[in-house]
C-alpha cells in the first residue's frame, strides 16, 4: 500500500489519498490523472490494466485501486 501511495502522490501531490473516498465521483482525478496512474501501475506491479477495468469504482480510493491491482496480479 505504501508504494501505491507513493505513486499516487507522485502524480497528484495535492490530493489526500489516505482520506479521499470519491476520487472519480467528486472530480478529484481527471482522465489524464487516471491514464498516468494506469501507466505507473502497469510498470510498478507488472500488470495490464485493461479497458474493462476503467470503472469509477476501481479508482475512487486508494483501497479500491489496491484491490484492483491485487485482482489483476491474482493475489
Amino acid at each position: 500500500m505504501e508504494k501505491l501511495l507513493e505513486i499516487l502522490k507522485g502524480i497528484r501531490p495535492d490530493v489526500d489519498f489516505e482520506n479521499e473516498k470519491a476520487l472519480i465521483d467528486d472530480g478529484v482525478l481527471d482522465s489524464f490523472d487516471v491514464v498516468s496512474i494506469i501507466s505507473e501501475l502497469n510498470d510498478e506491479y507488472d500488470i495490464q490494466v485493461k479497458v474493462t477495468e476503467l470503472e469509477p469504482e476501481n479508482f475512487n480510493s486508494v483501497e479500491a485501486i489496491m484491490q484492483m491491482v491485487k485482482r489483476l496480479k491474482g493475489v
